[in-house]
Order: C-alpha cells, then structure tokens, then sequence
C-alpha cells in the first residue's frame, strides 16, 4: 500500500483558544449536535470522504499540542504576536505488515509585529516543538518547519 496523509489545519483565535479544519473534510458533515463524526478514512474499506478519521485527529492532536504549547511559553515569556496557525500533514504507511503513523509534519507559522523579536519567537517555536506533551507521547516521526514572520 502506498503511503497516504491526513491533512489538518489548526488556527490560534484569541486565549488559550485554536480552531481545527482540514480542507479534505466538510465541516457540516462532521459537527453534529451530540458531537463530532468520525469514520474510517476512504482508502480503507467502508470509508468515507469528507468525514474525520482516526488519522485526521491523531494529526490534529499533534498539532493542537503544539500550538498550546507554544501559547503557553509564548504568554510567559511576555512576547506578542498578531497569529499563529499550523498546518500538519499525518504520513500513514504500512510497515512490517501493520499500520502506522509513520510521521506528521508540522508547519507552524507564527506573524509577529516587532522585528527584533524574530530570534525570541524562533526560540519559542522550537522550545515549544521539543516540550509538546503529544509529540513526546508518540512513536512518529516529527518533521518540524517552523516559519515566524513580520
């Protein structure tokens, strides 16, 4: 089987406080009264489109973990930003016969106002990316790009 990815967008909003979408999912579909859907992905018999796996969350969780993390060192170190989304990529592959999320790639932008805290954000990106309780939970391989702009 060849590898397929899993994509997921997490989006800062105020606080504490991110939004998750994914362009492969129709948000209508997903959120319904008692909660969120959740079905097998399409390559996998009975899968459904436009509907959160398993994978999508795994990736999101990844995601979501960073971006809290980085809220939280950013807010104690006192440093400002005008945003911060991450978009994550989950790589699932079949290795030795099973199953797994092989990688996810997380490529956090953070926008920053204030030049000369470039190197301070970088350093809290990174800072971030090593202490994110998810990512030191699981067995994927972490491809971490980071982008800080002004």
């Amino acid at each position: 089987m060849e590898p397929h990815y899993y994509q997921v967008k997490i989006q800062w909003k105020e606080g504490r406080l991110g939004v998750l979408s994914s362009a492969e999912i129709n948000l209508e579909k997903n959120i319904l009264e008692d909660g969120i859907s959740v079905a097998t992905p399409p390559p996998f018999a009975g899968g459904m489109p436009q509907v959160f796996s398993p994978e999508h969350l795994y990736t999101a969780a990844v995601a979501s973990c960073l971006m809290t993390t980085f809220l939280a060192i950013a807010e104690n170190s006192k440093i400002n930003f005008i945003s911060f989304d991450c978009e994550a990529k989950g790589k699932l592959e079949q290795v030795e016969g099973k199953f797994l999320m092989t990688e996810v790639i997380l490529n956090p932008v953070v926008q920053i106002e204030d030049e000369a805290l470039l190197d301070k954000t970088k350093r809290i990106l990174d800072k971030a990316e090593k202490a994110c309780l998810i990512s030191n939970s699981i067995n994927s391989t972490i491809t971490f790009n980071p982008i800080v702009k002004v």
